[in-house]
C-alpha cells in the first residue's frame, strides 16, 4: 500500500494485530501486517521465550510488543513485597469470589496459590519490573512498542529513541491525545469504547477524527469494534492511518481462548459484552457472562489496579480451565475480553485468512466509493 506509515515500518498493509498469542503475532506479520505481542502478564523470561519463538518464526517480517509502563515509574521507589500485596486483598472481595463460584458448582481450591504466582504481574507495574520488561523487548530487532496505559514516561521513550523503534501509545479522547503528542509519541491508537478490553466511553466513530483534528502529523491508528476491512476503509476515510485491532483474532484457530469462550462468541450479538471495572480496576469490555453478571448485581466496588486483577484473574483461569473438561457451571461463568465487534465474528477461520479478507473487504470498499466518483 502507498503508505508513509508503511514504508516506515516496513509492512505491506497497516493492519496492526494485538494479540496475546504468538502464533496470531507471527501469522501476521508474515501475511503483511504487523502483528503485537500483548506481553503484559508475562514475567521478563517469559516474554524473552515468546519473543525468540516470534523472531524465529515471523518470516524476517516486522513485529512488535505492547506493555504497561506506568506514567509514574520514575517517581516508584519502593516496591511492596509479595505478601503485603496478597494481604491487600479485602476478605469481602475475596469471599465473593468464593461464593460466586460456590454457586456454579466450582471449588475455590488453588485460588490462593494462583494469585502468588501471578504476582509478577505487580511487579511488572513497579519501575523495577517495568525496567526489565523493556531491557527484555530492546534486545529484540522490534518495529514496534506500545505503552496500553497512558503516557510512556520518558525512561520508555528515550529507550525508544536510542532503539529507533516507533512507540504507540492508546487514546480515548481528544485531551488524551494532546497529551500523547506533547510528550513525543509516535504513533496514537485512537481506542473507541466499542473496543474489547480497557475503553472509554466515546465511540470510534467520533473519536478518530477527533483525535486526527489534534494529532499533527502523528499518525492515528483506529481501534475499537474493527473486524473487517470495509470498517477499516471507513476509519481511514477519516484520517485514519490503519487499523488496530484485537477482538477479531480471538476467533481465529490459533487465538488464545478455550473452545468453550470461542464458541461463546462467535454465538454472541454486538449487545452481549458489558464495560466493567471488575476484572483489572480500570474499565475494560469483555463477553458477558454469569460472572460479569453477578459483579455487576451483587459485587463490592472493584479494588484499583494490581488487586482487582488479583482477585479475578485466578479464578477466570481456574474456571476456564473448568470449561475446558466440560463443567457446565463454569461454562456458564467463562468470559474474556471482547469488542462489540464479537457480534461480527460468527465464523471460525485461520489468522492468515483474516489478514486475506482484510485486505479484500478493504478493496471493495475502496471500489464502491471510488465508482461513485466516475462520471
Amino acid at each position: 500500500m502507498n503508505s508513509a506509515l508503511c514504508r516506515e515500518l516496513g509492512i505491506e498493509f497497516p493492519l496492526f494485530a494485538f494479540s496475546h498469542c504468538r502464533d496470531v503475532v507471527a501469522a501476521v506479520s508474515r501475511a503483511g501486517g504487523m502483528g503485537v505481542f500483548g506481553a503484559v502478564m508475562y514475567t521478563p523470561q517469559q516474554l524473552r521465550t515468546e519473543l525468540e519463538w516470534i523472531d524465529a518464526n515471523c518470516g524476517g517480517k516486522p513485529y512488535g510488543v505492547d506493555l504497561i509502563v506506568p506514567t509514574s515509574i520514575q517517581r516508584q521507589g519502593v516496591s511492596l513485597t509479595d505478601d503485603q500485596l496478597l494481604a491487600g486483598l479485602p476478605a469481602d472481595h475475596l469471599a465473593f469470589v468464593e461464593e460466586t463460584l460456590a454457586r456454579a458448582g466450582v471449588g475455590s481450591g488453588d485460588l490462593d496459590e494462583r494469585r502468588r504466582a501471578m504476582l509478577h504481574f505487580s511487579h511488572n507495574l513497579e519501575s523495577g519490573g517495568a525496567a526489565e520488561m523493556l531491557d527484555v523487548a530492546f534486545s529484540f530487532p522490534i518495529r514496534l512498542i506500545a505503552n496500553a496505559l497512558g503516557t510512556p514516561p520518558r525512561i520508555m521513550l528515550d529507550r525508544a529513541r536510542t532503539a529507533g523503534v516507533p512507540v504507540a501509545a492508546l487514546v480515548g479522547s481528544k485531551k488524551h491525545a494532546e497529551r500523547q503528542v506533547a510528550a513525543g509519541v509516535d504513533i496514537l491508537v485512537a481506542a473507541g469504547g466499542e473496543a474489547g478490553g480497557h475503553c472509554g466511553e466515546i465511540s470510534t466513530m467520533v473519536l478518530v477524527p477527533e483525535v486526527v483534528s489534534v494529532a499533527g502529523n502523528t499518525p492515528v491508528l483506529a481501534a475499537g469494534g474493527i473486524v473487517t476491512g470495509r470498517q477499516m476503509a471507513a476509519a481511514m476515510a477519516m484520517g485514519a492511518a490503519g487499523a488496530w485491532c484485537g477482538s477479531v483474532w480471538l476467533t481465529t484457530t490459533e487465538g488464545e481462548p478455550s473452545q468453550v469462550v470461542k464458541d461463546k462468541m462467535l454465538a454472541a450479538t454486538s449487545s452481549d459484552t458489558v464495560r466493567s471495572r471488575s476484572r483489572t480496576g480500570k474499565t475494560s469490555r469483555q463477553l458477558k457472562s454469569a460472572w460479569t453478571e453477578a459483579w455487576e448485581a451483587q459485587g463490592p466496588s472493584p479494588l484499583p489496579m494490581p488487586f482487582q486483577s488479583l482477585i479475578s484473574e485466578p479464578a477466570l483461569a481456574r474456571i476456564e480451565k473448568l470449561a475446558q473438561s466440560g463443567h457446565a457451571g463454569a461454562a456458564d461463568l467463562a468470559t474474556y475480553w471482547v469488542g462489540q465487534g464479537v457480534g461480527l465474528m460468527n465464523q471460525m477461520t485461520s489468522t492468515t485468512e483474516v489478514v486475506q479478507e482484510f485486505k479484500r473487504d478493504y478493496l471493495g470498499a475502496v471500489e464502491r466509493l471510488m465508482a461513485m466518483l466516475e462520471e
